[in-house]
């Protein structure tokens, strides 16, 4: 190893399982973490056996790996997540409930099992039906205990547009894989900074303005994720109009982060803004995007330095305990930059699970 890098492959996987491990057994007992609502009730987004987009993202992680590898106690963790909580009251939809259901889909396929269907059919219903709306149509972002009317966030793509894509095709609705289009659309053209490439974290239509225009590291990830995976997922033909217009806001975001990553590899919580801390979760994010934008050739194989750059950070962050150590807190919409440098640093699922997105895409590289 140099630099962070791991070279051989069943070393990247040792460290996968590592990641996995941590993940599922991960749980804020004192509450420390939640996040208390108007009504009483608290949002635990830091326990992996609980029905939040924090979780969600761990169990794609998840999906990606035993994809890869087809082992079979990665996907019996994955199963017995979904039969875990089919067997409590439902959840509430939301867009960040909904990310459960990317995975659930190719859980489905993978499995063939009846029972996940009506799922899959109801949840993309409602976010195709139902789902509150901003000016323009756009998908509002609403999570629990917080209408957030009239409001756009980056992390929308990752977190509902994605699974709606999926479903469209597992479900052989088009007009989903159509309205997919149009919110990856609205949502560049809202929170895409043209000065710098970059993505703002918000956009209200309540006032017409990008709240802190901050452009947060995390934020910025999941796009860097959903491009990509979403362009895998429609293959749309190379002189496709939506297509390029997707390729060309990637680039300019993977140009600008080339210019902002630290010297260590990894990016800071504000991209921009060398004072705020550097982040583990949002490295690995761009770790992932740009590898498989890589391989997947929809940019340039000049990138695949800065790609691997990051996953020497983001392996280097990893303890021996499996936990990825610099991972920012759960994020609101912030109203002043100084707002995201204070949020804490703590074990998050996301922050496994998004390290597990960027070594299974990095074995890639390895075969």
């Amino acid at each position: 190893m140099k630099g962070g890098i791991i070279v051989h492959r069943h070393e990247i996987e040792q460290k996968i399982e590592l990641l996995i491990d941590n993940l599922v057994n991960l749980n804020d007992p004192d509450g420390k973490y939640a996040i208390p609502l108007a009504d009483g009730r608290k949002i635990d987004n830091k326990s992996f056996n609980y029905w939040e987009w924090t979780a969600g993202v761990g169990l794609y992680g998840m999906m990606k790996y035993y994809k890869l590898t087809k082992k079979e106690e990665v996907l019996a963790i994955i199963i017995k997540w979904f039969d875990d909580q089919f067997k409590e009251l439902p959840v509430e939809k939301n867009v960040n409930t909904m990310v459960q259901m990317l995975t659930l889909a190719y859980l489905y396929e993978e499995t063939g099992n009846p029972t996940y269907l009506p799922y899959l059919e109801t949840w993309g219903d409602w976010l195709y039906h139902d789902m509150p709306r901003t000016k323009d149509g756009g998908f509002q972002h609403i999570v629990f205990g917080s209408e957030n009317k009239q409001q756009l966030w980056d992390d929308t793509l990752m977190m509902s547009v994605l699974p709606l894509t999926k479903i469209g095709l597992l479900l052989n609705k088009p007009e989903y894989i159509e309205e997919a289009k149009k919110q990856f659309l609205l949502h560049i053209k809202y929170l895409f900074d043209k000065k710098t490439g970059l993505w703002f974290h918000g956009w209200t239509f309540e006032g017409n303005h990008n709240f802190a225009e901050a452009l947060w590291g995390r934020g910025n990830s999941w796009v860097t994720i959903a491009i990509p995976e979403f362009l895998d997922l429609i293959e749309l033909p190379e002189n496709d109009s939506v297509r390029q217009m997707l390729i060309s806001t990637l680039e300019r975001q993977l140009e600008a982060l080339e210019t902002c990553q630290h010297e260590s590899g990894l990016w800071h919580t504000l991209l921009l803004d060398p004072t705020s801390y550097v982040e583990a979760s949002c490295t690995a994010g761009f770790a992932f995007g740009t590898l498989r934008a890589v391989r997947k050739r929809y940019v340039d194989q000049t990138y695949l330095s800065m790609g691997l750059r990051a996953i020497g950070a983001v392996t280097e962050q990893i303890d021996e305990k499996g936990e990825l150590q610099h991972v920012s807190a759960g994020t609101a919409m912030g109203e002043t930059e100084e707002f995201y440098k204070q949020i804490p640093v703590t074990g998050m699922p996301y922050g496994q699970s998004m390290a597990i997105l960027a070594l299974v895409e990095y074995l890639y590289h390895r075969i």
